[in-house]
């Protein structure tokens, strides 16, 4: 009978195709599959060199056009301070100081550069070369120290910001002259000033040093940096505790039933409605019914804050979950209560995780733009901030306003700007990095 069963399972694989057969087609299956798996491999190698592709090409686009901003052409002037200009009556009162006509002593240096340009209209042409803002320099420079009066010195000022553009090969003077911001005559006085000895290119102090205005080379983005410091500020200290302490109460208070699936089902919701919807509500709630000042650090912090709510409540609840039940076992056991199990154990234990969430949801806040557009944050702020009550802008709406501006130094200064807000958003994802591998805490 045995011999028989043998023989029967011997047999049986020639009724359906010889073991030979049957290895082949493993074989065949089996190199289908590695196929499979290294077409797979590859699909992800060319994914990831496409998007490293990408972002090589949008950070070199960035670079390429931001770079010269940190540099600033500037004119060195011979001028001298005339006291019956500045202050005629010797009173070195700073309101006199600050109201003298010290236009009057530039158009006067830059006519002693060429005395023969008698025309009117070339003369106009001529002080065209030097920026607004030169009266700016020269008047600080008299209030800084008074006993400048009188003298006659030799101060850089910045060039137009047409001028500055050619220094920088921006703008070419072999295009038709009615094609370019800038005239034949003007490139000629511009060329023999260099050749003079009097241009000279300097770090651009003023662009991080100055807030907006309406001249490319005098404007800088310190005033939307300290309006993005603010509204942060406010931003964390709404979001972060409030954030916390939901995530505490839902998952190791609260009852698990319809109410508290009908919480967690809103706030996964939240987390992916279009932040421009937080602006609406924040212009309808907070501006309109509460009658908060627009344009106000405060009032842009506080609808940062509801739009990172909900990711830091999801980390926190993710980073409580994954402290391991046996410490919250081992702190009953010692007779703690609920709220010290929590407060001594299992939060100090979540608090890496938590942190990361914070900062991932406050760098996602730091590049807003929508929200902070709709309750009037788009403002133009020539001032620095001095509080979040005053009115301001922030980093994000001041690329946006340049990106918009007609002129071509406006799109250098605003990549410039984009670079020193990536700078910032590597900074905090390298800080989140830094928090997690240094806390983190393995069982």
């Amino acid at each position: 009978m045995s011999n028989a069963v043998a023989t029967d399972v011997q047999v049986a694989p020639n009724m359906n195709g010889s073991p030979r057969n049957a290895s082949e087609a493993v074989a065949k299956s089996l190199k289908r599959r590695y196929a499979a798996e290294k077409r797979f491999r590859a699909y992800g190698l060319v994914a990831i060199i496409f998007a490293a592709l990408c972002l090589a090409i949008l950070l070199v686009t960035i670079v390429g056009k931001g770079y010269s901003a940190f540099t600033q052409t500037m004119i060195r002037l011979d001028i001298t301070l005339y006291p019956q200009d500045i202050d005629p009556d010797g009173t070195r009162d700073p309101d006199v100081l600050s109201t003298a006509n010290y236009q009057k002593l530039v158009k006067q240096a830059v006519q002693d550069l060429f005395p023969e340009v008698t025309n009117r209209r070339e003369r106009r042409h001529l002080q065209e070369i030097i920026s607004p803002g030169a009266t700016y320099h020269i008047r600080d420079a008299v209030l800084e120290d008074t006993s400048l009066i009188g003298q006659r010195l030799v101060i850089e000022v910045p060039v137009s910001d047409d001028l500055d553009q050619f220094n920088k090969g921006f703008i070419s003077g072999d295009v038709p002259e009615v094609e370019r911001r800038v005239s034949d005559k003007q490139i000629a006085w511009f060329n023999r000033l260099k050749d003079r000895g009097v241009i000279i290119s300097t770090f651009n102090t003023t662009l991080f040093t100055a807030g907006d205005s309406r001249e490319p080379e005098l404007a800088g983005i310190w005033g939307a940096v300290v309006g993005s410091f603010f509204t942060m500020a406010v931003t964390l200290l709404l979001s972060f505790p409030l954030a916390v302490g939901a995530a505490v109460y839902l998952e190791e208070f609260a009852p698990k039933n319809r109410w508290t699936d009908l919480i967690e089902v809103n706030i996964n919701n939240l987390a992916a409605v279009p932040s421009i919807v937080f602006g609406l509500l924040g212009l309808a709630v907070f501006i309109n019914f509460f009658g908060l000042p627009r344009s106000a650090p405060v009032v842009g912090g506080m609808v940062l804050a509801l739009m990172t709510l909900p990711t830091i409540i999801i980390a926190a609840r993710a980073a409580l979950k994954a402290v391991p039940p046996s410490i919250r076992e081992g702190a009953f056991g010692i007779g703690a209560s609920p709220i010290q199990v929590v407060t001594h154990h299992v939060l100090p234990l979540a608090m890496p995780g938590i942190l990361t969430g914070t900062i991932i949801g406050m760098a996602q806040a730091l590049g807003e733009t929508a929200p902070l557009l709709m309750i009037g944050m788009v403002a133009f702020i020539v001032d620095i901030p001095g509080g979040p009550l005053d009115p301001s802008t922030v980093l994000p709406v001041q690329i946006y306003l340049w990106s918009d501006a007609p002129e071509r130094a406006f799109e250098e200064r605003a990549s410039a700007a984009i670079m020193v807000l990536l700078g910032f958003l590597i900074m905090m994802n390298a800080i989140a990095v830094v928090l997690r591998k240094r806390f983190e805490r393995r069982w």
